[in-house]
Parts: structure tokens; sequence; C-alpha cells
């Protein structure tokens, strides 16, 4: 394991976390062998039962298990039961959040792509490591309306309950875009400074975003936290499978497809 660890290290540098970040090996042994990893965003327990079935040894996760620390892994608790059921299972836990979400290529490339942007990209809030940031900044191949960029976005993201929301007015033209795969409400006047069209991401809170779109900012779509970091997942493990082939080294990966967004559906009046 400590040359898969090695290899996921050299692409997201856990110094590139940040300090309130929790990354790297959560549990498992360093010296145990790997042959099967599976790549998922939440260390849950669904994602554990699908690494279980298919025999893997190690998850590599997006989200951390413990973010704010612990003083118990007792099966009492959710987290503690997961714990359990993998150091039973022999099965390791490693975590890249923060690290991956600046990496370049990282979260936010991923984002883009699958969106629709064409490359070359560029960090929508820059690092202190040059081409390092948060978000990124990148083109679509023709002027389109935020109507026709939403519905192409929706395509390329991850199905989910609460599917996309839009704000801004349909009909106009988008041309270049931001995205930040998770949280980004904190990179709204960095958007707008950026001078972009539109800005895609996650978890938008409603005051912020009202205030956003009355002073004349930027479109915004609102995705699942979850759909806006899944597309990492299989950028990250052709960047380890392909790494550690050309040392020799052969493992199987899988991205893991189960649905772990928060939401399950969703109800309108009327309905029911």
């Amino acid at each position: 394991m400590a040359g898969v660890i090695d290899a996921l290290e050299g692409s997201y540098d856990p110094a590139w976390a940040e300090p309130w970040d929790a990354v790297g090996l959560v549990c498992g042994d360093p010296e145990q062998p790997v042959r099967r990893i599976v790549f998922a965003v939440d260390p849950v327990a669904a994602v554990v039962d699908e690494a279980l079935d298919w025999g893997a040894d190690l998850i590599v996760t997006h989200h951390p298990l413990y973010l704010k620390g612990t003083t118990s892994v007792a099966a009492t608790t959710a987290k503690g039961r997961i714990v359990h059921r993998l150091i039973r299972a022999g099965v390791a836990l490693y975590t890249a959040h923060t690290n991956a979400d600046v990496a370049d290529p990282g979260v936010s490339d991923a984002l883009a792509r699958a969106v629709g942007l064409y490359p070359p990209y560029r960090p929508l809030s820059p690092g202190v490591v040059p081409g390092l940031g948060l978000g990124r900044v990148g083109v679509l191949p023709v002027s389109m309306t935020l109507a026709k960029f939403a519905a192409l976005a929706a395509q390329g993201l991850p199905r989910t309950a609460g599917g996309l929301r839009v704000a801004g007015d349909l009909d106009r033209l988008v041309k270049t875009v931001a995205v930040s795969g998770g949280s980004g409400d904190s990179l709204l006047g960095t958007a707008r400074a950026a001078g972009v069209d539109v800005f895609l991401t996650a978890d938008l809170r409603h005051h912020p975003a009202s205030e956003y779109v009355e002073s004349g900012g930027p479109a915004l779509i609102d995705a699942a936290h979850w759909a806006t970091e899944w597309p990492w997942l299989a950028e990250a493990a052709e960047r380890l499978t392909s790494g550690l082939a050309a040392k020799g080294i052969s493992v199987e990966a899988r991205v893991s497809d189960t649905v772990t967004d928060a939401w399950t559906t969703t109800a309108q009046r009327g309905l029911g």
C-alpha cells in the first residue's frame, strides 16, 4: 500500500490541503498489499458495502470520514461502525480532499470537462503554488444561451434528485464559465471579479445568491455537492493506475457510481 499512497500523494500532495482539513490514510496497514481500489466521494456505509462486495483492499474518498476529529471510534456510532467494518475486512481508507481541490489537474478540472468547457483552464482563485488553486475558468466551444448551457451541464453531470438550479436570464448568451467543485459560496465575489458569464458550483445559499444576482453578478448554476465532485473520481483512478503501471505495479480501480448525495427526492405542491 505504501507505493499506492506515494503515487496518490505525488498527484495530491497533503501539503496543499487546508490547515483545517483531514487528509491521508484514515485506517489500514501501509504494509498490506493492494490489488483493488474503489474511488468514491463519500466514506459512507453504502460505499463500504460496494467495496466489500467487490473485494477491494483500499477505498479512496474525496471527503474525510472524521473532518473535525474524534475521541472515539466505538461501533455505537455510524462512523465508528465504518471503521470497525473496514478494519475487520482488512480494507484501508484514504482521503484526498482540499489537496485534490487545488491540484492541477484536480476536482474542478474534471468538473470543467464534464460540463463542456474547453481547456486550457486557469484557476479561479490561484494559490501560492503556480497553477494550483480553487475552481477553474474555461470557455465553451461556442456562445450559447444560459438555458442551453444549463442543459449541457445537466447532461454531463450525474443525475441527482435536486438536479440543477439556475439563476439569471435564460436567454442571455454565455461563453466564459467558472466552475468550482463543492461548496462555492466563498467564491462568488471572485467569480464576479473574473468577468465570467456564469458560475457553476454547489451549496449556494439563498441570501448570498440573491444579493449576487441583484447586484449584476454572472448567472449562477447550483448543482448537488456530490455531483460536482464525482467527475474527479475517474480522473484520479486513471492517474493512479497509469502511474503505477509505469512502475510495473498492477492494480485494478473502480469508480463507485453509488449516489451518496444526501437528498433522495423532491416534492412539489399538488403531488402525492
